[in-house]
């Protein structure tokens, strides 16, 4: 495993893409990680702030798409499956019950957030992001959050990142081969219950409640609306009622 750590940057996200973008000869690898310190400039879905202190996971590793390769979109699927599988190498069994993913790629303990992941795509590269709440956890105004040592599992990021390393890299392997529905199932199988009531903020800021459907065939959220629809998202903020 390949894994550059740099004390400190603006993105870890934001530097694979530029490498990727240069196409020179120093373009990174795919399956190469690069994990900072600290981040000034993380970001989240829709250009949202990361807040990064010392302590916590910020890495970003990087995918080249071949002609054969499943959807580019159906990797949030694959990332959240391997951050759950890798977290739950490192909590009690009571802990790992309360875990839930939940969509596109959140990674929650009970209703409040541990982690995020973000994808970007330049050309074939597609750099995917992850920010995971080991030491610490922000305070954020629309959403609970938490951390491993919060619910008792504390754990260096280096190490971490040795673990999810390797989930990333066999879930990836499987995607290549298998298309996207084994991660497609396992993602429900680790999501909050069909029946669970949401909010969706869809990208022009209207509000959708419903309730959880499970996903179509590419990964994109069911919604059954209260008139008994069936309503598709593809790109929205989700959280639980």
């Amino acid at each position: 495993m390949d894994v550059r750590t740099v004390a400190e940057t603006g993105s870890t996200n934001a530097d694979l893409l530029a490498l990727a973008a240069g196409g020179s000869a120093g373009s990174p690898v795919e399956g190469l990680w690069l994990r900072a310190e600290r981040q000034t400039g993380g970001r989240g879905r829709q250009g949202r702030p990361w807040q990064s202190p010392p302590g916590n996971l910020y890495a970003s590793t990087i995918l080249y798409l071949r002609p054969a390769d499943p959807p580019a979109a159906s990797l949030a699927l694959v990332a959240a499956v391997a951050l759950d599988e890798a977290v739950r190498v490192f909590v009690e069994a009571a802990v790992a019950t309360s875990l839930a993913l939940k969509w596109p790629n959140d990674l929650l303990a009970g209703a409040a957030k541990l982690s995020g992941i973000l994808l970007e795509r330049t050309g074939d590269a597609v750099v995917i992001g992850f920010g995971v709440n080991l030491a610490h956890h922000p305070d954020l105004p629309d959403r609970p959050t938490t951390s491993l040592a919060a619910l008792g599992a504390p754990v260096d990021p280096a190490a971490f990142l040795e673990v999810l390393g390797e989930t990333m890299a066999r879930w990836r392997d499987r995607w290549r081969v298998d298309g996207i529905e084994p991660a497609r199932r396992r993602w429900l199988e680790r999501a909050h219950p069909v029946g669970t009531a949401l909010t969706a903020r869809l990208p022009d800021a209207t509000m959708v409640d419903g309730l959880f459907d499970g996903l179509d065939a590419q990964g994109a959220l069911l919604l059954r609306l209260a008139g008994g629809e069936r309503r598709v998202i593809h790109a929205a903020d989700i959280f639980l009622i």
